[in-house]
């Protein structure tokens, strides 16, 4: 079921879904931290979300600071792999999933206030397993880069339970 719950059509059509209503994408960002409790205890909300592109914020909390009253390079390293994560998500074959193997990280100055995450993936992603790399940038509230990342990501069919 969780499987199901995260395919690519269904993921899709649920933003399509849900994006138009009033609360929609809060209502969206829930469930899907819902299905991934780990990026879900990070708070962020999806922005925008089609075929080969994810928009995701996070807004600066005390429990995502560091000692430095600054957002913490987990969380920015956490926001950067969700976005990569759902720009892949969005063209994978059906029957294949992904699993990040590196991920690289360069912090280029303090993230303060909202912050949004941006990733772009435009390649065509093969039926047999493969290696994806995919970058994502955050900018802060006034456009500035404060990250850039980028994730390799395995693809692969799911191993069968025999």
């Amino acid at each position: 079921m969780l499987h199901r719950a995260l395919s690519p059509s269904h993921l899709l059509s649920t933003w399509d879904r849900l994006s138009v209503l009033p609360m929609g994408s809060w209502i969206f960002s829930k469930a899907l931290g819902f299905f991934i409790p780990y990026s879900g205890s990070l708070g962020a909300k999806v922005l925008q979300y089609q075929p080969g592109y994810a928009l995701v914020e996070l807004k600066e909390r005390r429990r995502i600071r560091n000692h430095l009253g600054s957002i913490h390079a987990a969380a920015l390293m956490n926001l950067a792999e969700l976005a990569s994560g759902l720009a892949l998500h969005s063209k994978l074959p059906r029957g294949m999933r992904g699993i990040v193997t590196t991920f690289e990280v360069r912090y280029l100055k303090k993230a303060r206030g909202a912050i949004c995450a941006e990733s772009i993936f435009k390649d065509a992603i093969p039926l047999n397993e493969s290696s994806q790399q995919i970058s994502a940038t955050i900018r802060d509230a006034d456009g500035a880069i404060v990250v850039e990342a980028t994730a390799t990501w395995l693809v692969r069919p799911p191993p069968s339970s025999s």
